[in-house]
């Protein structure tokens, strides 16, 4: 070896070397490394929370369209061709419809012309949005749907002045329990049921059903449904639909129109990823400006430390591993952040979908890839403060210390 020190090797630093000399100036200020963390935190909090109850939301509407099915589809009139008034279904159409190949169960209602209140004393204009239906007596079961309290209409209640709610139509209405009173078109019905939830026939939600029979009888109905709704083998559904037009309305099929509403239940599951782009950029601007917290502490913690840099330098550490130390430094605060941010994040989702029945759901690539965005922001901060460090000079920062 030269007395030039020409050839004198620096000590490596191994991977515990840098991890104790990077995690020194945290363990020596942890108030503020809990405050800089706590803006990467958030940041990283949100983004997975947005991704988390996003996806939750998802397998939600899926499990829905799951337990619902996707083999129903629906039957409307359409408008008449000559006049542009609404065309009708002829009254037979249910039971034509029914002897279509592979159709398993058929369901009917139809608009009457009449008004529901609480009482004969509520103001006329008062009717809270909600119609009258008749109601075949296999609608529940073509729905899929289930009573909330109550029973369906039946052969016994079909032909008296029974109605079962919607649930919706039972919260406007005021109506709590089964044997209360409701005053339709001048006569009181009985309430004898409330239904359920039915995500795909969100319009019977708001309805008072009547027995088909009972609504001829009692309330004029012409006896035309204005709503069929058919369930066919999966394996059916398109043949079926290639056929329910002229079928339903053999003398004028193009005044018929066949929807599926389990469409719009995945149209409504494609459509989260819209809200969830804006919300997921919102969590990325807390994610930079967590970034420029510790971009601000590593420059601060730069020049609180000047004197142990000089030392450092002159027993002979190199402006690299100088600079490998505050870069290690920023990444084990930005790291911490992320590893507390991905928690936050998993336990604010756990928390809306237990609260929401839904299935909690956080894709693990999302929790992933939030972690390496901390590192990349830890990186990025922290290379300005490092190079800076690596550049003083040992004896004007031993003198500055």
């Amino acid at each position: 070896m030269s007395r030039s020190g020409r050839n004198l090797i620096p000590a490596r630093l191994t991977a515990r070397d840098v991890t104790e000399v990077g995690s020194a100036g945290l363990r020596g200020r942890p108030m503020r490394v809990v405050l800089s963390a706590l803006g990467i935190a958030i940041g990283i909090a949100t983004m997975i929370a947005v991704v988390g109850i996003s996806s939750s939301s998802k397998a939600k509407l899926m499990q829905d369209l799951d337990k619902l099915g996707t083999n129903m589809l629906v039957i409307t009139p359409g408008q008449n061709m000559l006049s542009g008034d609404s065309a009708k279904l002829p009254e037979k159409a249910p039971q034509m419809v029914g002897q279509i190949d592979g159709v398993e169960h058929v369901g009917a209602v139809g608009t009457v012309d009449a008004n529901i209140y609480r009482s004969e004393h509520t103001p006329a204009t008062q009717t809270n949005g909600l119609s009258v239906q008749a109601a075949s007596e296999s609608l529940l079961k073509t729905l899929r749907g289930s009573m909330g309290s109550g029973r369906w209409l039946n052969a016994a209640n079909s032909t008296y002045p029974a109605v079962v709610l919607g649930d919706h139509a039972a919260s406007r209405l005021g109506v709590t329990k089964l044997g209360q009173q409701v005053y339709i078109d001048g006569k009181y019905f009985t309430v004898v049921g409330i239904l359920g939830p039915l995500p795909l026939a969100e319009e019977i939600r708001t309805s008072a059903l009547i027995g088909w029979d009972a609504a001829k009888k009692l309330l004029g109905f012409d006896g035309h449904p204005t709503s069929i709704y058919e369930r066919s083998a999966d394996d059916k559904v398109e043949d079926v639909r290639d056929r329910l037009q002229r079928t339903a309305n053999p003398q004028a099929p193009h005044e018929v129109q066949v929807s599926n509403p389990s469409d719009a239940l995945a149209a409504k599951a494609a459509s989260e990823g819209a809200f969830t782009k804006l919300l997921l950029g919102l969590g990325g601007v807390s994610l930079l400006v967590g970034g420029v917290g510790v971009a601000n502490t590593m420059i601060i913690s730069v020049l609180e430390r000047r004197h142990e840099i000089g030392l450092r330098r002159s027993l002979g550490a190199t402006q690299g591993q100088i600079r490998l130390q505050f870069v290690t430094e920023s990444l084990m605060l930005s790291g911490l952040g992320g590893i507390a941010g991905v928690l936050l994040g998993s336990l604010a989702t756990w928390v809306y979908a237990s609260t929401g029945g839904m299935p909690w759901v956080v894709p693990p690539m999302a929790m992933a890839g939030g972690f390496v965005a901390t590192l990349a922001i830890g990186t990025v901060a922290g290379l300005y403060p490092a190079v800076r460090a690596a550049r003083l000079s040992p004896t004007l920062a031993l003198h500055a210390g």
